[in-house]
């Protein structure tokens, strides 16, 4: 299932995480477990934030996504499902359908 995560990062432990250089050490080590369709990084409401856009094969996966970033970076996460314009279409297709 398509799945977008985003994480805003707690300003103070993200500070911190860039002067120790373990930031970006957490982003690739995501990015490599995830395999992401797309990554973004930016600020959103004032705080640094990461979305990834992922295929989650198994919601067992949850707690080796979600705690180095609670753990490392204070993270507020947020995962949910999400589709691209093929999906939607897809979806309305079979609704009318049905």
């Amino acid at each position: 299932m398509r799945v977008m995560l985003r994480a805003q990062l707690d300003t103070q432990l993200a500070n911190e995480a860039v002067k120790n250089g373990s930031l970006p050490k957490i982003m690739q080590s995501l990015a490599e477990r995830l395999k992401p369709e797309a990554a973004y990084f930016g600020p959103s409401e004032g705080m640094r934030c990461c979305t990834f856009v992922f295929d989650m094969q198994d919601s067992s996966i949850l707690p080796s996504i979600a705690e180095p970033l609670f753990e490392g970076l204070g993270a507020k996460i947020e995962i949910q499902p999400v589709m691209n314009t093929e999906d939607m279409q897809k979806g309305l297709a079979a609704l009318q359908r049905g």
